[in-house]
C-alpha cells in the first residue's frame, strides 16, 4: 500500500510547489472556499480606477474585521466616560473636575459616543463592508451547490491523504460500490471517468455566510434600538401609582424617530414595598430583599393583576420593561396654616445623601398656605430624616441602620415666595430660599426634631406641621427596546455560524479503480484534499477504505519464487509512491 503524509515542495525553495500541483491537481484543488478571487492588477490611475479599487479593499474580509476590531475599541470610552445620555449631571461634575480634559472629550465626542460621527462612520463602513462581502461570496457558494464536485486529478498520489491496493473486483463494480458508500455517508457523489469524486463539509460555508449575517442583523438591531427606543424614570411612593404617558415621568429621553404619541397604554400602582437588611456580624446593613408589590393594567380598559418586582427581575409589560432601581423615605406630614386649614397632607420624597444607612435630606412646599388673617404666607421646610436615629448620646444627626428602627424627622421652616408662580421649573428636591425667611424665635431658627405624631408649631400663629409616620417609595425605570429580540437572534446565529465554520471541515474524496498495465489486477487508489491541514481527515479516508473493502477485497501478491501466497501489509514508505503492493485499506491515510 502507498500512502501520502505531506505536501509536495519545491527543491528550491523548500516552499508547496506551485507549478506541478496546480497541473496535477486542477479543479481539484479550487473552489474549496467561497472567498472571492482577488485581483492582483493595479486598477488604472483615475476616479473609477480609485473607486474600484477602494471599494474592493472596503468590501475584503480585513478590513471587515479592521473595522469591527475599531468598533469594539472605540465603544471602550462609552463605558469609562460619563455619557450625557446616561447621567448628564455627572457629566457636567467630570466637567468642572477636568476642565481641560473636558474641553477635548467635548470636542472629540467623548461624552455622546455612540451618536458622535466617528463611531457613525466606523459603523455604517462596517455595515458596508459586510454587504460587501456576503454578496459575492452568496453567489459563489450558490454555484458550487449548483455544480459537481470536480474530477479527480491525474495524480492522487500528491494528495495530502492517499491510499492504494489492489483488487479482484472489477473497475466498474468497484466504482458503483465507492459511490454507494460514499452517498451513504452523506458525500456528494457522481462518476467522472474511471473514478468517482465526492465532496462534503458545505455547512462550513453555510456557518460562515450566517455568521456575516448574524453581524449584519445585530448591527441593523442595535440600530433600531438606537432609533426607536424609549427610556423614562419614575419615583413612587407606596399607594402611588404610573401611567405611561409622557407628563408622567420624571425624566425621560427617546430616539430619533420615536413617536410619543404611539405609546402603549399601561400602568401601576405600588402598594408596597418590602426592605430587609442584615442585622448583625461583618455584614451588617447588607440589604437581603429589594421587593415591591405593585397592581398592574394593561391597555385602555385591561384588567388590573397583581405581582413583584425586584432587582434584576423587571416586569414585561406592552412590549417595555419595567425594572426596579432603588428605594427610600418619604415622611407623612399635614401642614394648617394660620387659619387651621389643612393645606398639604401627604407624604414627601426624602432623597438618601448615605446609600449605606439612609440618611435622606428634602423639602415640603405649601404655596396655599395663608395667615390667620387669611393673607398669602407660603410655607416651607427644610427637612432633614433618618431611619434609625442613635439617640442623643450618639453625638451624631446621621442614621445608624437603613431600617425604619427610631425614624426622626428634622424641619427647619421658611415662610414668603416660593416662586413657584415664575413660570422657571424648580427642582422639587430643593427649597429656592431667595424670597423666603426663616422662621425665628428670640434670634435663633425655629427648627424640631420630631419622632412620628409630633408637631411642630409656627411662630405667630403661622399654622403647624405634624408627622404622622413614613411610607417607602420605590424608583422605576421603564424602558422600551424594540431590538433587543432582534439583536438575541442575530448574536445566537453569529454563535450557531461561527461553530459551523470552525469545527465542520470541507473536504473532498476521489477513488480510481483501473486495471493494471501488468496483470490485469484492478488497482484501487482513494485519496483526499481538505480546505484546511487536519488529522481528522487522513482517519477519515482510512475508514472509508475499510468501508469500501468488502466490495474490493485485497487480491494476493503474485510471488515469483513460491507462487500465489496470501497478501501480507507493507510498511508505509516515508515518502509517496505508487507501489502496487497489497495492504489494508485504512491503514492508508494517515497524516
Amino acid at each position: 500500500m502507498s500512502t501520502k503524509t505531506d505536501t509536495p515542495r519545491d527543491p528550491g525553495t523548500g516552499t508547496p510547489g506551485t507549478d506541478d500541483a496546480g497541473s496535477d491537481l486542477g479543479a481539484a484543488g479550487s473552489q474549496l472556499s467561497t472567498a472571492p478571487q482577488e485581483d492582483v492588477t493595479l486598477p488604472s490611475l483615475g476616479p473609477v480606477g480609485w473607486a474600484r479599487w477602494f471599494w474592493r479593499q472596503l468590501t475584503s474580509m480585513r478590513v471587515a474585521l479592521l473595522l469591527l476590531f475599531l468598533l469594539s475599541i472605540g465603544a471602550i470610552p462609552g463605558s469609562l466616560i460619563p455619557q450625557t445620555s446616561i447621567d448628564p449631571v455627572k457629566v457636567d461634575q467630570f466637567k468642572a473636575d477636568h476642565p481641560t480634559l473636558g474641553d477635548v472629550y467635548d470636542k472629540l465626542g467623548m461624552f455622546h459616543v455612540y451618536s458622535s460621527v466617528w463611531f457613525s462612520a466606523i459603523y455604517l463602513l462596517l455595515f458596508i463592508s459586510l454587504i460587501g462581502c456576503i454578496i459575492p461570496r452568496s453567489w459563489q457558494f450558490v454555484g458550487q451547490l449548483r455544480g459537481r464536485p470536480p474530477a479527480a486529478p491525474r495524480r492522487l498520489t500528491r494528495l495530502p491523504a492517499y491510499t492504494t491496493w489492489r483488487t479482484d473486483a472489477a473497475p466498474d463494480d468497484v466504482l458503483a460500490a465507492a459511490e454507494r458508500m460514499l452517498k451513504k455517508r452523506r458525500f456528494r457523489a457522481h462518476r467522472a471517468g474511471t473514478a468517482v469524486a465526492a465532496e462534503k463539509g458545505y455547512l462550513r460555508e453555510v456557518g460562515n455566510l450566517v455568521f456575516h449575517l448574524a453581524l449584519i442583523v445585530m448591527l441593523v438591531a442595535f440600530a433600531v434600538g438606537s432609533l426607536w427606543k424609549s427610556e423614562g424614570g419614575k419615583l413612587i411612593t407606596e399607594g402611588d401609582g404610573f401611567a405611561n404617558s409622557l407628563t408622567q415621568y420624571d425624566d425621560f429621553k427617546s430616539g430619533a424617530f420615536f413617536d410619543t404619541d404611539t405609546m402603549e397604554p399601561f400602568g401601576f400602582t405600588l402598594d408596597k414595598f418590602d426592605a430587609t437588611y442584615e442585622r448583625s456580624g461583618p455584614q451588617k446593613g447588607t440589604p437581603r430583599i429589594f421587593r415591591a408589590h405593585i397592581r398592574y393594567f394593561s391597555g385602555a380598559d385591561g384588567k388590573e393583576h397583581k405581582t413583584t418586582i425586584e432587582v434584576n427581575t423587571p416586569l414585561d409589560i406592552a412590549g417595555s420593561k419595567v425594572y426596579l432601581l432603588s428605594h427610600g423615605y418619604s415622611p407623612d406630614v399635614t401642614v394648617k396654616d394660620g387659619r387651621g386649614k389643612t393645606v398639604y397632607n401627604g407624604a414627601v420624597p426624602f432623597l438618601p445623601q448615605d446609600p449605606k444607612n439612609f440618611t435622606s435630606t428634602g423639602v415640603v412646599k405649601v404655596p396655599g398656605a395663608r395667615t390667620k388673617d387669611d393673607k398669602p404666607n407660603q410655607l416651607g421646610f427644610q427637612g432633614f430624616f433618618v431611619p434609625t436615629f442613635g439617640g442623643k448620646g450618639s453625638g451624631s444627626m446621621f442614621s445608624t441602620f437603613p431600617a425604619l428602627d427610631n425614624p426622626r424627622l428634622v424641619l427647619t421652616a421658611y415662610h414668603g415666595d416660593l416662586g413657584v408662580a415664575s413660570g422657571l421649573p424648580q427642582n422639587v428636591y430643593q427649597l429656592d430660599k431667595k424670597n423666603l425667611k426663616q422662621y425665628q424665635v428670640h434670634g435663633r431658627a425655629v427648627a424640631q426634631m420630631m419622632k412620628p405624631g409630633e408637631t411642630m408649631k409656627l411662630p405667630g400663629g403661622d399654622g403647624s406641621i405634624t408627622f404622622n409616620g413614613v411610607k417607602t417609595w420605590a424608583s422605576f425605570k421603564i424602558s422600551h427596546q424594540p431590538g433587543n429580540g432582534l439583536a438575541l437572534t442575530g448574536a445566537v446565529a453569529a454563535l450557531l455560524g461561527l461553530a459551523g465554520s470552525l469545527f465542520i471541515q470541507r473536504r473532498r474524496v476521489w477513488v480510481r479503480a483501473e486495471h493494471g498495465e501488468e496483470d490485469g489486477v484492478t488497482v484501487v487508489e482513494m485519496a483526499g484534499l481538505g480546505r484546511s491541514e487536519s488529522a481528522r481527515l487522513p482517519e477519515e479516508l482510512g475508514d472509508l477504505a475499510a468501508a469500501l473493502e468488502p466490495d474490493a477485497p485485497l487480491a494476493p501478491h503474485p510471488d515469483p519464487d513460491a507462487g500465489t501466497t496470501p497478501a501480507t501489509p507493507l510498511e508505509d514508505p516515508a515518502e509517496p509512491t505508487d507501489s502496487d503492493g497489497p495492504a489494508d485499506p485504512s491503514e492508508g491515510a494517515r497524516a
